[in-house]
């Protein structure tokens, strides 16, 4: 099979590989339909994850159609049409009794990560029964793909860890997939501003085509001082920082209000700083997070109902023939416009 394979940091190429084999009885084969490229799978490029080692296939979202199950497998058949989730949780374990699947002893953050994942043509999914998600009949597939990661990363790093309520303000600082995302569902709980920080103009203009009120270029002091102008001069309840670079989370400690939540959803490579010279006496709380999937049924009731549209994230369409064309689009956001990437891969 077609599958593309991490070689080290800035390494990647497009290699046959051996369709993967049931190895557990819990496990199930899935043909991957459709993926996409996220931005932790940069972060794996730049060397920020030491987990993933040379040789892992990458990518950790994507929708398929079941080819083979292990013995121990009980809701999934043959050609069943399923969702992948990017966190594999066995139920069972004490951090998946406390509903924190991403910490799964067994599980967690392992497809495209510390297993090979799911840019290729097959994929192994341990833990199929609470890893995998039936699609409902007539759904739009493409759409589904959001729903492996961005859209539960956003909702749940973001805005329940930001607690985000009615009449709050949130600024979001990184316009990417995951802070648009955390945009379209930050509006199921009607804050008074939603202000969207980025360097990218184009990402800006879709913010406000997502529900942002107010939209803010990340040009230093300057964003500072219209951040805190749109909040009477008090600073934003809820930052939530989506970009994972140092300063975009320093911005977020600047722009907090007294009271304030700071909810990291970022991919952090190198050191931050933390200024508690200044926050120590602020009532500040700063969150983090790996996404759980917790939400992830919830999310697919309220992508089936119409009330939030996740297939409007996707720009632009690629062959698995042509993945190495969709990471270079996706890599070049800035000049190619690209938010979500999808890959056919049968």
């Amino acid at each position: 099979m077609k599958a593309l394979v991490y070689e080290g940091p800035g390494k990647k190429s497009l290699q046959e590989r051996p369709v993967p084999t049931i190895a557990a009885p819990t496990d199930a084969i899935v043909k991957v339909t459709r993926t996409t490229i996220c931005g932790t799978d940069l972060h794996i490029l730049k060397g920020d994850v030491p987990t993933c080692t040379p040789g892992r296939i990458l990518g950790h979202e994507g929708v398929g159609i079941v080819e083979d199950i292990g013995a121990g497998v009980t809701q999934f058949k043959k050609g069943d049409r399923v969702l992948i989730s990017c966190i594999s949780s066995c139920g069972k374990c004490e951090y998946c009794r406390r509903g924190m699947y991403s910490h799964c002893t067994t599980g967690g953050w392992i497809l495209g990560n510390t297993i090979d994942g799911t840019q290729a043509e097959y994929v192994r999914i341990p833990h199929a029964d609470t890893s995998l998600y039936p699609i409902p009949d007539g759904a739009d597939e493409e759409a589904l793909v959001m729903l492996s990661d961005i859209l539960p990363t956003g909702f749940e790093c973001g805005v329940l860890n930001g607690k985000v309520q009615p009449g709050r303000t949130v600024a979001i600082v990184g316009s990417g997939p995951i802070g648009l995302a955390a945009l379209l569902t930050a509006q199921f709980y009607s804050p008074s501003e939603i202000i969207m920080v980025d360097l990218d103009e184009n990402r800006l203009e879709v913010a406000k085509r997502f529900g942002a009120t107010e939209t803010v270029k990340a040009d230093g002091e300057a964003a500072k001082r219209r951040i805190f102008d749109v909040t009477g001069g008090k600073g934003v309840d809820t930052a939530i920082e989506a970009v994972g670079v140092p300063a975009t989370f320093g911005l977020c400690q600047e722009i907090i209000a007294p009271g304030g939540i700071i909810a990291n959803v970022g991919v952090h490579g190198v050191k931050a700083d933390l200024h508690l010279e200044k926050l120590w006496s602020q009532n500040i709380s700063i969150t983090t997070r790996l996404v759980d999937t917790v939400s992830t049924p919830m999310l697919l009731k309220t992508v089936q109902s119409g009330k939030i549209d996740p297939k409007k994230l996707i720009t632009h369409r690629f062959k698995l023939d042509a993945i190495l064309d969709a990471y270079d689009t996706f890599s070049r956001a800035a000049s190619t416009q690209a938010l979500k990437v999808i890959i056919e891969a049968a």
